[in-house]
């Protein structure tokens, strides 16, 4: 009989994490070889195709576009048609068990303040037998809902449940050990009861027919629930118990937005023109949309935030006259039609050159083990604005590359880099980086260090000013660039002499193609 394998989130690069499921490439019942494209999944920075690692047909997907797991979570289970379906079922349950008893207790690590609820199995007194009559379905209430003698007997316990899944559990007497979560991380729902309820033989309304149009509110103790801190105070103020509130915000807790939702079910807004005001804490409200950040923002927001936090930045600026690089592009550009060069293409070049003068720029910072890492060439990563947010391609060796070389590189990286096709080796390292807003009508502004490098610099826009030469005042096209070093491995004095090289190779461009 052929072996069940796994398709797993691979690991791109040494510092990833977590991956995002971004389409299925094939189908439930597709047979694929070896390196054949199964689906794309989303890193911090890139959209990457994963290549199946063994021949195989793909039998049952267990991550769907837009899930997130960690670093080797299941994505889908594979094996050869001779393998039943009931076979992949019962190995699909045993993984989904597994995932739900980790998520339960990463649940219970959170909600450290909950009382501790006996979790032993539970156990048919032998005191008392169950007779004939009690495997029959009880008569149906009022509310339309039979539960056969089979599902009775409702335990406290860690299962994952939604907490209306919850209360009906405990309300219905179901003993939640037999119901099997269809949810993200198999999370029971009230679907999930319906259905269980349903195969057993027993009734259960339909889910749209339930409740009241006016909801009952609980006087549960709510101390309990996992919530935010905004959350909480929200509730707090505006008399929301939590119990009462759906469970949408990350790690199992009650957010902001769930406590809102409540109060505009209590409180209906009847024109959403008109701001919505409570009279008890006079609160204005404003309807706001939850955007869920990707994995590129969550990871540029960890990494700037240590930046921030870590490396004491200090800044230097100094005004360039980039007149005669403009001359030399637009010569270039002429004698050559083929090439098309940028002006920052060629301010890559000088930096790189400025890089060679001044090595001692030219570094990384190594924090753990407390040592400057200085390279031989310049590694120069160029900030790339996409779609989902920032990336910084490395043109390597800048310093032995061309002005047309670095120009068909810049150009293959940044399209690259907005449709998410780099390889990790691409975008990750760099001795120097160069943040470019010129184009975008910036002036001037300062950039934050892009760790573990040890400076970054910020160009802004060449504009017509006035300048004083002998005396006289002349308009002259000049650029502010900004110099962000890292004080633990750059001083200032090294700071200065790496800008005055930069500006020797901007106004004497002649120098860079030597």
């Amino acid at each position: 009989m052929s072996e069940i394998k796994t398709l797993e989130i691979p690991k791109w690069g040494l510092s990833m994490e977590e991956g995002t499921v971004a389409q299925w490439l094939i189908e439930i019942g597709t047979s694929f070889k070896k390196g054949d494209e199964i689906c794309e999944i989303e890193t911090t920075k890139i959209v990457n195709v994963l290549e199946a690692p063994f021949d195989g047909t793909l039998r049952q997907i267990l991550a769907h576009a837009g899930d997130t797991l960690p670093v080797g979570g299941l994505i889908a289970i594979c094996a050869e048609a001779d393998v039943s379906d009931t076979e992949i079922q019962n190995f699909a349950q045993n993984l989904n068990g597994t995932q739900t008893a980790n998520t339960a207790t990463e649940a219970k690590v959170i909600t450290a303040q909950t009382p501790e609820v006996d979790q032993s199995p539970v156990v048919d007194s032998p005191s008392q037998p169950q007779s004939i009559v009690e495997t029959k379905p009880k008569t149906a209430p009022k509310d339309g809902v039979v539960i056969p003698a089979a599902l009775q007997g409702f335990k406290a316990s860690d299962v994952f449940t939604t907490p209306h899944a919850l209360k009906l559990a405990e309300k219905h007497n179901i003993d939640l050990a037999q119901v099997t979560g269809t949810g993200r991380l198999g999370r029971i729902s009230v679907q999930d009861l319906q259905s269980v309820v349903q195969a057993a033989g027993g009734q259960w309304v339909e889910i749209k027919r339930q409740g009241s149009h006016k909801a009952i509110k609980s006087n549960a103790d709510d101390r309990h629930i996992a919530a935010t801190p905004v959350a909480r105070r929200l509730a707090q103020k505006w008399g929301i118990n939590l119990n009462d509130c759906r469970v949408s915000g990350t790690r199992g807790r009650v957010c902001k937005e769930d406590v809102e939702a409540v109060y505009y079910r209590e409180h209906p807004v009847v024109d959403t023109a008109t701001p919505v005001r409570c009279s008890e804490t006079s609160v204005e409200l404003n309807p706001v949309k939850a955007v869920a950040m990707n994995a590129m923002r969550k990871a540029i927001a960890s990494r700037l935030q240590l930046a921030k936090r870590n490396a004491p930045h200090f800044r230097l600026s100094i005004d360039v006259n980039v007149e005669a690089l403009q001359a030399l592009r637009q010569q270039i550009n002429d004698t050559v039609p083929q090439l098309k060069l940028s002006m920052n293409d060629m301010l890559i070049k000088a930096t790189a050159a400025a890089l060679i003068k001044v090595p001692e720029v030219n570094v990384q910072y190594d924090e753990e083990k407390q040592q400057i890492l200085q390279f031989k060439d310049a590694d120069i990563s160029v900030a790339v604005a996409i779609e989902n947010g920032l990336i910084t391609p490395i043109v390597k060796a800048a310093n032995q590359k061309s002005l047309a070389t670095i120009s068909t590189t810049m150009r293959d990286l940044a399209t690259r880099a907005k449709t998410g096709k780099l390889q990790p080796d691409e975008f990750q390292g760099g001795s120097f980086s160069i943040s470019n807003l010129g184009m975008l009508g910036i002036k001037n502004f300062d950039a934050i260090i892009n760790p573990p490098q040890g400076a970054i610099m910020a160009l802004g826009g060449a504009e017509a000013r006035a300048v004083v030469e002998q005396n006289h005042i002349v308009i002259r096209q000049v650029m502010t660039v900004t110099l962000s070093c890292d004080h633990r491995v750059i001083d200032g004095a090294l700071g200065a002499k790496f800008l005055a090289n930069f500006k020797q190779f901007v106004e004497n461009p002649a120098l860079i193609l030597v």
